[in-house]
């Protein structure tokens, strides 16, 4: 059989979970493009793209087999270039995780995953059954072998295909971020391309879905290791290589090395935007406190979305410092979001009142405190009612893990942006958002500098409750993210009382993170799908 190039593309795509038809279009429409504008003879999709992921118990539902076979068979309609999907289809009562491929409507080729992860974020196991078989096919006389997304982080799928025949493998992924995740990824594709000598194309889905950002940062590895081309991260793109059968021809590589700074911001943007975007709100809303958690938040908001769909609310008390106010303005204007000040001591006043029976002969403790909070969480979620905003929360993971929060106060909202940031973090994010626009930064540099406070009591600073955030946050990503026991924790030389009391603060507020809004993970461990505690447990501290 003689051999032609042939053109590839790579759609690295945003799709919506569960919206078959509007994911369809979505392949319609980019396939013909890629066969009119690229001249493409083959156009990959995103692991699952047709359902989106990850679809979760909505691969249960009874109507999810005719929903899918009615879109596979509307893929009739793109004609002249072969599309390779990836879908979830029921076979002799089995649910596969399918990748196939169509041209002018007839299938030449199906594969189901072999490899179903069930660790961190993910749980296929719950829905489907591992395929068993290779699946290769010949597309001008080139054969070409088909993976999906876990199954090239082990030896058996790419050495299966190659057994088969393939002289290229396609893999189609749905990889989420987290921090050095592409770094990560690389390695493993240039281990299995040195171990079968076969060149591989990774295509990556892209975009936000509930607590998961995915980051695209598709790309092409030629045989020897090398990267051919990249495409960017944090952004849809149709791409094209060629392939001549023992060699690519690819324009150069556009995907930017980012530094850990940058892609943490990238991806919290990414996530926020398309949490607001796919659920329809009309813009958000958030509590603007003069701090740097706030400030980081409302930055980060206007990139994902825009100043005019923003909208900061300073809500001061009697405790609230003037350079609070000041700075909080000022973040506000710099960004050019609709600001507004409602003080909340009339709210606390009346409040207060209303329990001074119940608390009759009892001193003032937290209570108070949090009935400051509580105060303007109820404000908060109301402008979220009646104008359709989601209230983004401000909590950062280093309050999340020890509790340092109120219920029903700051953590009213719908979706906390720095869920999964540390606290220093927060620091080196604002200090990045600055640089970005260094001739009007939005964070002023003495809400960076500043001691952080809640400034919920005169005086109040947040190192009066908890141990310096350096030593804190270092810690909790040995206790929450490496699982480390209190003694190995203790044995790196931190002060033992100090770990223990951090160990219990976690572990006793497992109750509080149960019921806190999601938020875009961006660690290998966050408090979400990864890390699943039960709220009531006899287990002793510091295990």
């Amino acid at each position: 059989m003689t051999t032609a190039a042939l053109r590839i593309a790579l759609a690295q795509a945003d799709f919506l979970v569960g919206d078959i038809p509007g994911n369809l279009a979505k392949v319609k429409a980019l396939a013909a493009e890629a066969r009119d504008r690229l001249a493409a003879d083959l156009i990959v999709f995103p692991e699952l793209c047709l359902i989106g992921y990850p679809p979760e118990d909505l691969l249960l539902r009874p109507s999810v087999e005719q929903r899918i076979e009615q879109a596979l068979n509307e893929l009739a309609e793109v004609t002249g270039i072969h599309v390779l999907v990836g879908y979830p289809r029921l076979c002799a009562g089995r649910l596969y995780n399918m990748a196939g491929v169509f041209r002018d409507g007839v299938l030449l080729a199906e594969y189901a995953k072999q490899e179903l992860p069930n660790y961190q974020v993910f749980d296929e196991k719950r829905y489907f059954t591992p395929g068993r078989e290779a699946a290769v096919f010949a597309l001008k006389g080139h054969r070409l072998g088909l993976t999906l997304c876990e199954d090239i982080w082990h030896s058996g799928p790419a050495a299966a295909a190659k057994a088969a025949g393939a002289e290229l493998l396609l893999n189609l992924n749905a990889s989420p971020f987290h921090r050095g995740k592409q770094v990560e990824r690389e390695a493993v594709v240039r281990a299995r391309v040195k171990e079968c000598g076969l060149p591989v194309v990774y295509v990556n889905l892209v975009g936000g879905q509930d607590e998961l950002v995915f980051d695209g940062g598709s790309f092409v590895m030629a045989a020897d290791g090398r990267l051919v081309t990249a495409l960017p991260r944090f952004e849809e793109q149709l791409s094209v290589v060629e392939w001549n059968g023992s060699a690519f021809i690819a324009a150069p590589s556009s995907q930017d090395v980012l530094t850990d700074d940058a892609e943490v911001y990238q991806a919290l943007v990414l996530g926020v935007r398309d949490y607001v975007e796919k659920s329809g709100f009309r813009g958000v809303v958030l509590g603007l406190s003069g701090g740097i958690d706030s400030a980081l938040t409302l930055a980060i908001a206007v990139d994902a979305i825009g100043p005019a769909r923003v909208q900061a609310i300073m809500m001061p008390y009697l405790y609230t410092a003037t350079m609070s106010l000041e700075d909080a303005e000022a973040e506000a204007h710099r960004l050019g979001v609709q600001y507004s000040v409602l003080p909340i001591e009339p709210m606390v006043t009346a409040f207060a009142a209303a329990l001074a029976p119940e608390f009759a002969g009892l001193g003032r403790d937290k209570t108070e405190e949090n009935l400051q909070a509580r105060a303007r969480g109820v404000l908060l979620m109301a402008i979220s009612n009646k104008k359709g905003l989601l209230v983004l929360t401000t909590g950062n993971k280093s309050e999340m893990a020890v509790g340092y929060c109120t219920l029903y106060g700051d953590m009213a909202g719908g979706f906390d942006v720095l869920k999964d940031v540390p606290k220093t973090l927060v620091f080196r994010l604002c200090e990045y958002r600055n640089r970005l626009t260094p001739d009007n930064p939005p964070i002023p540099q003495r809400v960076i500098d500043r001691p952080p406070s809640a400034e919920l009591a005169p005086d109040q600073k947040d190192e009066d409750s908890l141990p310096p955030y350096p030593v804190l946050d270092e810690i909790l990503r040995r206790y929450v993210e490496e699982d480390e026991s209190a003694e190995a924790i203790v044995a790196a030389g931190f002060d033992r009382e100090t770990v223990l009391r951090v160990i219990r603060m976690v572990d006793f507020n497992e109750y509080k993170r149960r019921q806190a809004a999601i938020g875009p993970r961006i660690t290998a461990r966050g408090f979400g799908k990864d890390r699943r505690y039960p709220v009531v447990n006899g287990w002793k501290a510091g295990d």
